[in-house]
């Protein structure tokens, strides 16, 4: 995946406590390492965890000069978790096991984390996530005061929800995508229009679904860097760096 690394930086894990159930939430944590404070970015995994990709894209927004982490939202059922790209079966478990309350308190402690002026130290706060995340994303931008969010490739978003968007979003898709038909781009569209908020849709005619994904065999690499352009502009639009 082309890289378009600019600051040197510093990764970390720990763990916040999560306000609502008091669980132990792990976070992987990449950071410029040059003064701040800087935009901060919510990386929101796969079904397949925090795994080396997702690590890496942490990584990536950290050299663009953002501070980056990622929740390890499977944390209730194993924090540990590495999936398989090629064993979707392994992940559902943890999948099933989500729920919009646990998924909120999870976004809310990320998010408090990231602004608290003694940890990341973040002045805005934008969301990105990936397939499960990309769905996650669109419910981050409904439960915390982001000022940016971004999906890539989220299917059977909470759209009733719509109304409840607290900033620009940016929605990626792929064309030949098997599992999100474009009846579903649109219906995204339009609860976007009706409920009157701003929002970015791209779709790339060519990829399939997970095409941002290096380590998935549906890696796009044409697609993928286009994304990744955009995504950044978007972010500098709208969180600075």
């Amino acid at each position: 995946m082309a890289d378009t690394a600019e600051y040197e930086i510093r990764t970390e894990t720990t763990t916040t406590t999560v306000a609502d159930d008091g669980t132990s939430l792990p976070l992987y944590v990449a950071r410029p390492d040059r003064p701040g404070p800087h935009a901060g970015v919510i990386v929101i995994q796969e079904i397949f965890g925090v795994n080396a990709h997702i690590r890496d894209v942490t990584n990536r927004f950290a050299r663009a000069g953002y501070t980056a982490v990622a929740p390890v939202i499977f944390h209730r059922t194993d924090p540990t978790f590495e999936g398989s790209y090629t064993d979707h079966q392994a992940a559902m478990p943890h999948a099933q096991a989500l729920t919009p309350e646990s998924l909120s308190a999870d976004l809310r402690a990320a998010y408090a984390w990231l602004t608290s002026p003694d940890l990341g130290q973040a002045t805005a706060v934008a969301s990105v996530g990936y397939c499960l995340g990309g769905r996650t994303s669109f419910l981050a931008a409904t439960v915390t005061p982001l000022t940016a969010a971004v999906s890539y490739y989220g299917g059977r978003m909470a759209l009733e929800r719509a109304g409840d968007v607290a900033c620009p979003m940016l929605f990626f898709w792929g064309g030949k995508d098997k599992g999100i038909p474009l009846e579903q781009v649109r219906a995204t569209e339009d609860a976007m229009v009706a409920a009157g908020k701003p929002y970015t849709s791209v779709v790339f005619s060519e990829a399939e679904h997970g095409f941002f994904c290096d380590a998935r065999a549906a890696y796009n690499p044409d697609a993928a860097r286009q994304a990744w352009a955009h995504t950044l502009a978007f972010l500098a639009s709208h969180i600075g760096a």
